[in-house]
């Protein structure tokens, strides 16, 4: 029998779960699961009980109920009825068990004859049945649901049980803390867990926003959510959130399981709106399913409603406030923020002395608390929309007003909180105001998550006046320069730049903005069209800003716009000499320096040492923050990963400390890509999800997690997954302006395809690739690239095409600081000499491998020292043997099991021999070494037959490891990844 209500799945709350399962198992027990209405106490307790392996009979179950008069006993009686199919077991029953005979009418045939006594004595003969009689049951659980409404003779008997517990009784109490009677604990003050007793308190909170976003990924059927165009996600499933089993779900692909970004955005909203509360998200979700039509489950919860039980529970606790309680609880509703009791006072009109009582009041019925001292809130955003929204009209404009003449008594003003109230009265001119004046307040105290939303509200003011506009236009567009992308605030300055009502050289500074944030943090170069729009429109009127569009279009490596770099930065040059700008000049420079870096320039290092990191300037702050990225990001395409680290730890540090976002943002993306490169591969799936959910609509996100999730697959033998990770790339690569994306994209890509479709297929896919690395001069970029381009050419018979390449990229490189093209051009030389040059060959990959070595990049070296050992192994096998282990062992190190594989299968092929071993050892249950493998990717969801393809083996062997990891696991195939990482832990 299921105690989880049915639900196959479950979210969150792992530790709580973990700790009543194990006072289940070590009775006896008494657990008090104390959590708010709604929070998921009895989907815990469910939850726990089917991991216990608690059979269905063995639970005896009684729920309080809020009436006014509650029978005697009622939940514990109703209990035991329940308990009838284990009492027809039991072959003896005590004599004492027979006081229950009157009160358990249903049971009076499987119960004892009872003793007749005084009516003083009922009590406590009803005291002994019932010890007597749980006793003979043996391992029961007594589970009480909502103590918080029992009778006192209810609770009174519990604490009885609770202090002396028969052996075979686990005793589990939940209740909600804040509606118990006087505030007096469930089992009164006396309480305390006896020795040798296991259990305790478990307090259940509210699911976290993380949490929030795994229960909204299990119910609307979507997997990460990132959209780099990987294996599609599980399909949608009724799922138990840690609190509340139901039956909603969303269909795959149907309305609001849509775009993959949806989730994330879908989960952030479910969060606000239930502050937590499975059971109010499990009702939005339900609500999303019963609307199937809709295509914007984020608009349909933006418009909706409340969740009703979430509206009815707060309805029911404000109902039972007396007047000054209400009163107080309204005033807090409208300030929103925290208050201490002079503001309350001031606010609500309310004399002093009655402040203190309704606060109290509120505090005791759980509707207000005090999240710091002597500040008074409502303990979750949900329950003051729901009591703000019944305060009445005239009520609620009148708080505002006296609100407000109280805000303005501090110094300085609370601008925002001032426009808040401003506008909740309806009054828009004092509104637009207040809201301009706030935005400026925010916007000198660096406080962008205010500053942005009130001048959104403010351009969507049609009778805006045309300077105000105009100023919180340029005001948004500064703000946005200096933010993470996303959708929302592009659309916004769009909108802004198709007002005719603007000036046009306020259009021009938008629309420059604008064009940044779709070229660069977007990564679309359809950005710089517009960027040269603005440039247009900014020359006449401000030759600066017209300067900082010009450097920008400078950047773009595409569409042959590489030609013009130098005409466009000659421009700027000039145009700042017309108009003198420090900041625009500090753009100039960084630029300047991202050449130089993307050239190889060995004079780069020291110009950067000279760059202000405290400059009082928050522009010339961001434009050195944006060319120690700059500069970093490329260095781990030239090879200088060391340096990289330290200059993206500084931009990181600095993009922090000056608020700006994109920057802190990119950096920590390119910090994980450099883990990744140095093979610190474990746990980088999941920091990569993370910073995903953190900034979904960033597109450096998606594409670096892609690239490196391509990686690891085809290291692992997972080639499909591989090439749609890879394919996924290059699509984004395709639209942007820098080549780097879209040459390494082609490289895995050709990599794949030259292992499933041959040399003619990865040479179709790498073809582009070269020729744009050759159209944009990126040489010093092209160590991904080199290697499996000549590989590819040679293989489809092409020597020459594979030497000219060779010498090309030589010439190229020659003289510049790229240690990782030059380490790539070895590799190639390697592959080019094979089989014409034996000693050349291995001379070459032995220059790559310590050249990889150098550089610090674990994966490359292997690579190098697995060609290395083939070309060694006709004229030295003993090195070469060893080589391949080497290769080998880093393999397994990184968990590359296929490439590990694969070195087992050439060492067969090539006649090495084993490596030495003190002999074969029995794993007796434990699994193999090989088995692990098998079992890795098993859990992966590989087929048998990509696993033989993976790990080279037949399929006949790759069944017979399958079917003993099931075995040694104890599990089906579809629990094998959990039941790998519990025997890990």
């Amino acid at each position: 029998m299921r105690h989880d209500d049915g639900a196959p799945g479950f979210v969150g709350r792992r530790r709580e779960v973990a700790r009543l399962v194990q006072a289940l198992r070590a009775v006896p027990a008494v657990v008090l699961v104390e959590g708010d209405a709604g929070v998921g106490k009895s989907a815990l307790v469910g939850r726990a009980l089917a991991e216990a392996e608690v059979p269905g009979e063995r639970v005896l179950t009684g729920r309080c109920h809020p009436v006014a008069e509650p029978s005697p006993y009622g939940p514990l009686l109703d209990a035991l009825r329940r308990g009838r199919p284990v009492l027809a077991g039991v072959a003896e029953m005590p004599p004492s068990a027979g006081a229950l005979r009157t009160w358990l009418p249903d049971l009076a045939d499987l119960l004892p004859e009872g003793t007749a006594g005084a009516a003083a004595d009922e009590r406590y003969r009803l005291t002994q049945g019932l010890q007597a009689l749980l006793g003979a049951l043996g391992e029961v659980v007594l589970l009480v649901e909502d103590a918080q409404w029992a009778d006192r003779a209810t609770r009174e008997l519990l604490l009885l049980l609770a202090r002396d517990p028969h052996p075979g009784l686990s005793l589990v109490v939940t209740y909600r803390p804040e509606e118990l009677p006087d505030g007096v604990p469930v089992l009164g003050t006396a309480y305390r867990c006896p020795p040798g007793v296991s259990g305790g308190l478990l307090r259940i909170e509210p699911l976290d926003e993380a949490e929030v976003l795994e229960l909204a990924r299990t119910v609307l059927g979507t997997g990460t959510g990132t959209g780099t165009g990987g294996a599609a996600g599980p399909a949608a499933a009724p799922v138990s959130s840690a609190g509340v089993a139901a039956g909603a779900g969303l269909a795959s692909g149907a309305g609001p399981g849509a775009g993959p970004g949806t989730v994330p955005a879908v989960a952030r909203l479910l969060y606000e709106r239930s502050g937590g509360l499975p059971a109010a998200i499990v009702e939005d979700l339900a609500a999303l399913q019963e609307d199937g039509r809709q295509t914007d489950p984020v608009a349909f919860l933006s418009g909706a409603k409340l969740a009703r039980g979430l509206r009815d529970a707060v309805a029911e606790r404000l109902a039972g406030l007396g007047a000054e309680a209400r009163a107080v609880v309204e005033t807090v509703a409208v300030l929103e923020e925290p208050a201490g009791e002079g503001l309350i006072a001031e606010v609500s009109a309310l004399p002093a002395e009655q402040v203190s009582p309704g606060l109290v009041e509120a505090l005791r019925a759980g509707v207000l608390s005090e999240p710091e001292p002597a500040r008074y809130a409502f303990r979750w955003e949900p329950a003051r929309q729901v009591a703000y929204r019944r305060i009445p009209g005239p009520t609620r404009s009148a708080l505002h007003r006296r609100a407000i003449d109280a805000l303005r008594t501090g110094r300085p003003q609370p601008l925002a909180r001032i426009a808040a109230h401003t506008r909740a009265i309806g009054d828009r001119d004092a509104w637009q105001q207040a809201a301009e004046a706030a935005a400026d307040q925010a916007v000198e105290q660096g406080d962008t998550e205010v500053a942005g939303p009130l001048l959104r509200e403010l351009l969507a003011e049609t009778d805006l006046a045309p300077e105000r506009r105009g100023r919180a236009a340029r005001a948004l567009s500064g703000l946005a320069a200096n933010a993470a992308y996303d959708a929302a605030s592009t659309e916004v300055l769009a909108d802004i730049i198709a007002d005719p009502r603007l000036p046009v050289a306020d259009r021009g500074e938008v629309r420059l903005t604008l064009g940044l944030r779709v070229a660069v943090q977007g990564g679309d170069r359809a950005g710089f069209a517009l960027i040269e729009q603005a440039a247009d429109e900014l020359i006449a009127e401000r030759p600066a800003r017209a300067a900082r569009a010009l450097v920008a279009l400078a950047m773009n490596e595409r569409d042959g716009a590489g030609a013009a770099v130098r005409e466009r930065m000659a421009k700027a040059a000039a145009a700042l000499e017309s108009e003198p700008d420090e900041e625009v000049a500090a753009a100039y420079r960084a630029t300047r320096l991202t050449f130089q870096a993307r050239e190889g320039d060995p004079e780069l290092w020291p110009e950067l040492d000279r760059l202000p990191r405290d400059a009082s300037s928050p522009e010339l702050v961001r434009q050195t923050t944006r060319a120690l990225f700059n500069v970093g990001d490329i260095a781990m395409e030239t090879g200088h990963d060391q340096r990289a680290g330290r200059l993206l730890a500084e931009s990181r540090a600095l993009a922090r400390q000056a608020a700006i976002s994109y920057l802190e943002c990119y950096s920590r993306i390119a910090l994980l890509r450099l883990d990744g490169l140095a093979g610190r591969w474990q746990g980088l799936e999941e920091r990569f999800e993370t910073i995903g959910t953190e900034y979904p609509d960033v597109a450096m996100a998606r594409v670096e997690r892609a690239m490196l999730f391509g990686r690891m697959a085809a290291s692992r033998g997972r080639l499909a997954v591989a090439r749609a990770e890879f394919e996924s790339a290059a699509r984004y690569g395709e639209r942007e302006s820098q080549v780097t994306t879209a040459i390494r994209a082609a490289a895995g890509l050709g990599a794949v395809e030259l292992v499933e479709r041959g040399a003619e297929a990865a040479a179709a896919v790498l073809a582009p690739a070269v020729a744009m690395l050759r159209q944009a001069g990126a040489w010093a970029r092209a160590g991904e690239l080199l290697p499996i381009a000549v590989e590819a050419v040679r293989g489809v018979g092409d020597e020459g095409a594979a030497r000219h390449l060779t010498e090309e990229a030589a010439e190229a490189i020659d003289g510049t600081d790229a240690p990782a093209a030059h380490a790539g051009l070895a590799l190639a030389r390697g592959v080019l000499l094979e089989g014409t040059d034996s000693c050349g060959a291995i001379e070459s990959y032995r220059e790559a491998r310590d050249a990889w070595r150098g550089i610090g990049r674990p994966y490359e070296v292997a690579k190098a020292e697995e060609r290395l050992a083939r070309a060694l192994a006709d004229r030295d096998p003993q090195t070469a043997a060893e080589r391949l282990a080497a290769a080998e062992a880093t393999y397994t190190t990184l968990g590359a099991a296929s490439d590990a594989a694969r070195c087992q299968h050439v060492r067969r092929d090539l006649g090495l021999g084993r490596m030495a071993s003190p002999g074969r050892r029995g794993y007796g249950e434990a699994l193999s070494p090989r088995e692990r493998q098998v079992a890795e990717l098993v859990g992966q969801g590989v087929s048998n037959q990509d696993i033989a393809q993976a790990l080279f083996l037949s399929p006949r062997t790759v069944e017979h490891h399958v079917a003993s990891v099931l075995r040694k696991l104890g599990v089906g195939r579809k629990d094998v990844a959990e039941a790998l990482a519990e025997t890990e832990s």
